[in-house]
């Protein structure tokens, strides 16, 4: 296992966790609660929103921790399948009627992170 590919994967996650949590919550969820949704949903929305990074977070941790543990290769793999469909969705919708997704950074530190943490467990 590539210990550097590893650390990179998780920096690029982490970095992902704070951007959509910190950054990305305060637009996304500023532009949810001045709509006129439902309070339901607006709540539905935030939840949603921080499953995503908890994922990244999650995904973070892990490959951080498969750096210094290589015998654990095998936890490598849902982290990268997660980043790489998460990547896969961000681009299919892109290329569809949501064009904006392709601006956004979700759709390349996801592949970046994937593309990495297989690099480092090949």
């Amino acid at each position: 296992m590539q210990f550097w590919l590893l650390i990179s994967a998780a920096t690029l996650s982490l970095a992902g966790a704070l951007f959509h949590g910190i950054l990305g919550h305060r637009l996304y969820m500023g532009n949810i609660n001045g709509s006129n949704l439902v309070a339901e949903t607006k709540i539905l929305s935030l939840v949603s929103w921080h499953m995503f990074t908890l994922i990244l977070l999650v995904g973070a941790g892990t490959l951080a921790y498969l750096a210094y543990s290589p015998a654990l290769v095998l936890m490598a793999y849902p982290i990268i399948l997660i980043n790489a469909f998460g990547a896969l969705m961000f681009l299919m919708l892109g290329l569809g009627p949501h064009r904006r997704l392709l601006k956004l950074p979700g759709l390349y530190l996801m592949s970046m992170t994937a593309a990495l943490s297989w690099i480092a467990i090949s």
